[in-house]
C-alpha cells in the first residue's frame, strides 16, 4: 500500500508540479502525442501490412500505459476516467491496440487523441510560463490550434469513410485537401462526397469551419490583453500596461518582461 501511495505521489508530481523535471516530462508527453498523430497520417499512405499493425499495437500499448499513469496520478481516479475527454482518449487508444481485429475500419477514432493537446490545463500553464510568445498571444494561438485540430479530425473522418469507395480520396492528403477547400468554401469540385452522408459531412465541415475561422479572426484582431486575476474582483483580462483594475480600481502587479 505504501509503495502504491509513493508511486501516486511521484506521478502526481510529474503531471502537476512546476519543477523542471515535471515540465520536461509533460513536454515528452506532448512529443508522444505528436508522434502518434504523425504515425496516423503516415499510415494512411501505407498499405495495411503486418508491420503497420504491429506499430499500431505497440504505440497503443505505450499510450495505454501513459493513460494508466495519468488516471493513477489523479486524486479522483474514477471521476477522471469517466470524463468525456479521457473516454475519447481511451477509445482512440483501444482503436490502435485492436487494429489487427478492426482492420482499419475504426482507425479514424485515433484522431480523437488530438483533443488532449488542447484540453490539458497543466500543459497550457507550462506553455504560458515557459514561452513568452504564448503568453502574449494565448487566445489567438488556441483558436488557431482548435482550427488545426478540427481540420485534422474532419480529414480523418473523410479519409476513413471515403477512401474505400471514393476514387478521389486515396490517402490522408486527399482528404485534407477536400476538407480545406470545403471549409474555405473554395469548392473546386474535383473531389466530392457522394450520397446524403457525404453531403451532410460537407455541410458540417463548412458550418463548423466558418465558426472557427471567425473565432480565429476575432482573437487576432481583438486588442491584446493579458490574463491576471484581480485580487479584489477576480477580473482576469487587463491591458498589458494596466496599473489598476478597470472594474474595481484595485492596484495590480502584473508581471512583465520589462
Amino acid at each position: 500500500m505504501a509503495r502504491q501511495h509513493g508511486l501516486r505521489v511521484v506521478l502526481r508530481h510529474l503531471y502537476e508540479a512546476g519543477t523542471p523535471p515535471a515540465k520536461r516530462f509533460r513536454y515528452a508527453l506532448l512529443g508522444l502525442d505528436v508522434l502518434s498523430i504523425g504515425w496516423i497520417v503516415t499510415a494512411s499512405f501505407l498499405p495495411l501490412t503486418t508491420f503497420e499493425l504491429t506499430v499500431d499495437v505497440l504505440l497503443g500499448l505505450l499510450l495505454l500505459t501513459e493513460f494508466g499513469f495519468r488516471i493513477a496520478a489523479s486524486g479522483v481516479p474514477r471521476r477522471t476516467l469517466f470524463s468525456p475527454l479521457n473516454l475519447a482518449d481511451l477509445v482512440a487508444i483501444l482503436s490502435l491496440i485492436l487494429a489487427p481485429f478492426l482492420q482499419g475500419a475504426a482507425a479514424f477514432l485515433r484522431v480523437l487523441r488530438t483533443l488532449r493537446l488542447l484540453h490539458s490545463v497543466r500543459l497550457i500553464t507550462t506553455l504560458r510560463s515557459d514561452l513568452p510568445f504564448f503568453r502574449r498571444n494565448e487566445e489567438a494561438t488556441l483558436a488557431a490550434a482548435h482550427l488545426l485540430v478540427f481540420l485534422f479530425i474532419m480529414s480523418g473522418v473523410v479519409f476513413e469513410t471515403q477512401h474505400r469507395t471514393n476514387p478521389g480520396i486515396h490517402n490522408y492528403a486527399d482528404a485534407l485537401y477536400f476538407t480545406v477547400t470545403t471549409l474555405t468554401t473554395t469548392g473546386f469540385g474535383d473531389i466530392t462526397l457522394p450520397g446524403i452522408t457525404g453531403r451532410m459531412l460537407s455541410v458540417v465541415i463548412m458550418l463548423a469551419g466558418v465558426t472557427l475561422f471567425l473565432r480565429l479572426a476575432q482573437a487576432l484582431f481583438r486588442p491584446v490583453k493579458v490574463r491576471y486575476p484581480c485580487p479584489a474582483c477576480g477580473l482576469e483580462r487587463h491591458e498589458p500596461d494596466a496599473v489598476h483594475c478597470k472594474a474595481c480600481g484595485q492596484l495590480l502587479n502584473i508581471p512583465n518582461e520589462g
